[in-house]
């Protein structure tokens, strides 16, 4: 299975378990052997390529500002592009920009996921129910790209792909092995860092400059 074979299965999720009048966003960046893989948990319609009359990339935070901040704070997003998307409305991204910016994500050797596909109106909570229905196609893009690392974003995230009860603040830098289909992957948990997360985005900063020390990227 492919990548793209995957957003077929995505889009048909979307009409149950997304908004109606959005598209799925996908995934997006290296996906070759990545260093690292970012899981986050769902889109909404402020990721301006879920419109549907968005031709380009649908791929995580097109049209959004504060999680490249993250990205740029670890050294993986160049100061020139950085600069622009602070600058730009979100509005104001076109299909060419956005395709620059995922550009310089592959340039940096990572890929940017979400454990849901499905792009809602807003940032409503959404159940475990929900997400442990995209699970097994997740595991499916790990496997499509392996990752050398992957790092999961907020304690549902983590709960739901290690299958275990995952408290983030008493799991920060602890290495996790987790064994999909005769493959074992390295992953950690770490704090969400945006929305309602934004209060912990220096926890996860400096959690994610320590892996990629200790992982040597």
């Amino acid at each position: 299975m492919t990548l793209k074979e995957l957003n077929k299965e995505y889009d048909i999720l979307q009409k149950t378990y997304g908004d109606i009048n959005l598209d799925s966003i996908y995934n997006g960046g290296c996906e070759t052997n990545p260093n690292i893989c970012f899981v986050f948990m769902n889109p909404t319609k402020r990721n301006i390529a879920a419109n549907k009359n968005w031709k380009g990339l649908k791929s995580p935070w097109i049209g959004t500002k504060n999680i490249w901040d993250l990205f740029y704070s670890l050294k993986l997003l160049d100061k020139k592009l950085y600069t622009e998307i602070k600058n730009l409305k979100g509005s104001d991204w076109s299909e060419n920009f956005a395709e620059q910016v995922y550009e310089n994500v592959k340039k940096h050797k990572y890929f940017i996921t979400n454990l849901g596909k499905c792009t809602q109106i807003d940032a409503r909570e959404l159940p475990n129910s929900t997400y442990e229905k995209y699970l097994h196609l997740l595991y499916k893009e790990f496997e499509i790209i392996k990752p050398k690392v992957i790092i999961l974003f907020g304690n549902q995230v983590s709960s739901i792909v290690l299958q275990e009860k995952i408290s983030v603040s008493l799991v920060r830098k602890k290495c996790y092995s987790k064994t999909i289909n005769d493959k074992t992957y390295k992953m950690y948990a770490v704090y969400y860092p945006v929305g309602n997360g934004r209060f912990n985005i220096d926890k996860a900063i400096e959690d994610i400059k320590w892996i990629m020390k200790e992982e040597k990227f």
